[in-house]
């Protein structure tokens, strides 16, 4: 039976969420530049938004750039910003032949002037699209996006536009990036890094987890499958007790 087969199309996670790590390695073990390994993660990006859409995911963020990110070599941060632009002009079509809207959470005004108006340009012409949300997380920070939410919200209750009484999860999140999506449900780490690197940190509070020791460059269809697959065999109790559930979702 071929994985995707074994996926129960009505337990899909609405949101995914995937931590792209790996495509420095997957050069230096093949001799060249870590570039090259960013440039063949395009391939894995591909793949991962075709199937994510063909199963009827209905939300796919993809961790492309951290604010961090801009501390790498100018030579390589040059290249995935042009790497960013091709790909947005290249998958244009695709995007809209498979009705997929493209999104973008992060501090996209510190991207270069081009690469900002292009990334603009697509979102524009894929607006109407009503299948898969893609969401690209460029110049993100979970910290800072958290940090400039407390800040809007500090300075409401210093105007007096609210009581701080107010406050609570549900009002803090509408000042996220993220605000107008559901939280994941998923998130995926490839390369075999056990960690999150500041990536939605506040919405991530009861995602479930998965890493795989697979790079970027290497993933695949059946690498989300797996994923996908490993996620509906386990029981998310969101602080309740296993025999608390059927009484929930009965109800």
């Amino acid at each position: 039976m071929e994985l995707k087969a074994e996926i129960d199309l009505n337990r899909l996670p609405k949101h995914i969420a995937i931590i792209m790590d790996g495509n420095g390695r997957w050069a230096k073990k093949k001799g060249n530049h870590r570039i090259f390994g960013h440039r063949n993660g395009v391939k894995a990006v591909r793949e991962t938004i075709e199937a994510s859409a063909e199963l009827g995911v209905k939300f796919l963020t993809l961790y492309a750039f951290s604010t961090e990110n801009w501390n790498r070599p100018k030579m390589e941060v040059d290249a995935l910003m042009e790497l960013l632009m091709n790909s947005l002009v290249n998958e244009l079509e695709t995007l809209c032949k498979n009705n997929i809207q493209l999104k973008t959470i992060g501090d996209t005004a510190s991207l270069p002037a081009d690469a900002r108006q292009r990334l603009y340009d697509v979102m524009s012409q894929t607006k109407d699209n009503t299948g898969l949300n893609l969401i690209l997380a460029l110049s993100y920070s979970g910290r800072c996006e958290i940090a400039n939410a407390v800040k809007d919200i500090a300075a409401m209750a210093k105007n007096g536009q609210i009581n701080p009484d107010d406050i609570d999860q549900c009002f803090i999140q509408q000042f996220l990036d993220t605000r107008d999506y559901p939280d994941p449900e998923l998130l995926i780490r490839t390369s075999g890094e056990l960690r999150i690197s500041n990536f939605l940190l506040w919405q991530i509070a009861y995602a479930e987890l998965y890493f795989t020791d697979t790079l970027w460059p290497d993933f695949r269809k059946n690498d989300l499958y797996k994923a996908i697959i490993d996620f509906q065999k386990r029981e998310r109790r969101f602080g309740m007790t296993s025999e608390q559930l059927p009484q929930i979702n009965n109800a």
